[in-house]
């Protein structure tokens, strides 16, 4: 066979090492029992739309125009679109140096970015600069293009919080550096203790590491938790110290459900603590249009904000940025209109309010709901969902369960999501593919659904979930009550030719196969046979009469 210049074995090796959790083995094989007529909910990434979220009206009737500009020339136009929406079009549409199929500047066009930063300067109550705005196909391309500048080898180090998001472990794998973890506190409901991140970083540098920057995910994926602004504070100090890049994924700050928990950008936090380090601090903070009430992932629209980096830097940026010539203009106008959405008294208003605050109240109904079904259920407990679109339990597996993954050759929270994918139908992604602490097992599941789903979803968990781990802990019971008797028949055996009341029992055989949707349990292992003390020589009767022996009484616990 002819040596092809490309193939697996001379493939880029970072390419090879880089993993993505939310698109792996779960969601391969859920497809697959899609297309063999299976019904699949698709829990396994922030998807709104998907899972049957409606568009917010007003910005897809801007859009709409921006697309078909001729409309704008049709005299029904006022029929058909509201005043504003027919504004806002003619307004997008002037920013851009032919309409939406031009390219824009690399960075984004001047008059959104310049919207951004009159958002984020309402937002945080600070001045923003929209030179240092650069919008991009998602937060997510914004994240590879700032790593990608960080990044110089194996050598540089990134702190990501574990769990975390797998675009940075991806990304950080693909551009050739070492993810350094600081574990967050399942106990304190993901909280993070600056004590963590001093020992990863001492950790990582005894290891020669140069660690060059932090991620923190705010509000949490897959945790679902809120950052205080103490916690804030903290970061904000440590980074300063440790001469630490900080980048801040705040993607999810409108998804708020606790109103005790308010999102808090890091750049607010950062200028509230003044010099030195609100001008010490290098902070880039990105945000997108994917997710909040708006949902429009495929849209592909997001931008990120840079603070303290110096301008030959921000220079290279730009000139890295410029590579792939522009962001998808559509998506920068559903930027301009994330971040600049009608006002009290305009026309569109009363219907983009209703829309809006019925997706989030939703959300939140829903993230109880699913909080309370998963702590409903045998061997799962859960943290209530304060922010994003995720619930992420943890699953107590019995050690039967793990051993039936082990056989199977999986980790064991994949071996049971896969179980649960072919019970219900219920596609989620392993925590194993977020990071989590040795032995401790979770899923990552959104609270996207629909509402009136939810409760009949919660139930089909509950129902495979009670179901496995009970038939695990029968199954683990029923082995352990066969190795009991073949230890008594071993025993027995010892003590022979001593009477004893004990039934003999045979050597148990291999466990038939039951058809079940639970893995089975380890098979029985034979044990050494056991160290018993010799049994007392029996007594001889006085008068010369030894045909009749006294067996002597033999008592042992169940062993």
């Amino acid at each position: 066979m002819a040596i092809k210049a490309l193939d697996y074995d001379t493939l880029n090796e970072n390419v090879k090492k880089c993993q993505y959790a939310v698109r792996g083995e779960l969601y391969l094989r859920a497809s697959e029992l899609q297309k063999e007529g299976k019904k699949i909910i698709f829990t396994n990434v922030g998807n709104p739309h998907a899972l049957g979220q409606k568009p917010l009206t007003f910005p897809r009737q801007v859009v709409a125009l921006c697309q078909a500009p001729f409309l704008l020339d049709d005299p029904n136009v006022g029929m058909l679109f509201p005043a504003d929406a027919i504004a806002r079009a003619k307004h997008y549409l002037s920013l851009t140096s032919g309409g939406l199929g031009a390219y824009s500047d690399s960075r984004g066009l001047p008059g959104v970015r310049k919207e951004v930063a009159e958002f984020i300067q309402r937002r945080d109550g600070y001045p923003s600069d929209p030179e240092l705005i650069f919008l991009t196909d998602g937060a997510s391309k914004g994240v590879m293009q700032i790593l990608n500048c960080v990044i110089r080898g194996d050598g540089d180090g990134i702190l990501v919080p574990v769990p975390q998001y797998p675009l940075y472990s991806a990304t950080i794998s693909l551009l050739g550096g070492t993810l350094v973890p600081y574990y967050l506190d399942e106990s304190e409901n993901w909280g993070l203790d600056v004590n963590n991140l001093r020992q990863s970083v001492a950790q990582a540098r005894s290891q020669g590491i140069t660690v060059r920057a932090m991620v923190i995910i705010n509000p949490g994926n897959p945790t679902g938790q809120c950052l205080s602004e103490a916690n804030l504070r903290e970061i904000l100090k440590y980074c300063y110290n440790e001469k630490l890049v900080l980048l801040g994924d705040e993607v999810y700050q409108q998804n708020i459900y606790q109103d005790e928990r308010p999102f808090i950008s890091s750049k607010k936090v950062l200028m509230d603590m003044g010099s030195p380090f609100s001008n010490g601090v290098q902070l880039v903070s990105f945000h997108t249009v994917s997710k909040g009430y708006w949902g429009e992932c495929g849209q592909r629209g997001g931008y990120f904000e840079m603070t303290n980096l110096p301008p030959r830097v921000v220079e290279e940026i730009y000139k890295v940025a410029s590579i792939a010539l522009s962001p998808n203009v559509s998506a920068q106008i559903f930027m301009g209109l994330m971040v600049s959405p009608p006002k009290p008294g305009d026309i569109s208003y009363d219907q983009f309010a209703r829309e809006s605050k019925g997706i989030l109240e939703s959300l939140r109904r829903r993230a109880r709901i699913m909080t309370d079904g998963f702590n409903s259920c045998k061997n799962v407990v859960c943290n209530f969902t304060e922010g994003a679109m995720y619930s992420f339990p943890q699953i107590r597996l019995p050690p039967g369960a793990i051993q039936a993954a082990k056989q199977a050759g999986k980790v064991p929270d994949v071996f049971y999501c896969l179980k649960l994918l072919e019970a219900t139908g219920i596609s989620t992604v392993p925590g194993s593919g977020f990071g989590q602490k040795e032995g401790v097992f979770h899923l990552r599941t959104t609270i996207l659904p629909a509402e009136e789903e939810m409760p009949e979803i919660m139930d089909s968990f509950k129902k495979f979930n009670d179901e496995f781990m009970s038939q695990v802990i029968r199954r683990v019971k029923k082995k352990t009550e066969k190795e009991k008797n073949w230890r008594r028949s071993q025993l027995i055996k010892i003590l022979s030719p001593v009477k004893c009341p004990v039934t003999m029992v045979e050597k148990p055989e291999k466990e038939e196969e039951e058809e079940c949707t639970t893995p089975k349990a380890e098979q029985f292992r034979i044990p050494q046979p056991l160290e018993c003390p010799r049994a007392p020589k029996p007594k001889r009767r006085r008068g010369g009469d030894h045909s009749s022996l006294v067996a002597p009484t033999i008592s042992f616990q169940t062993l």
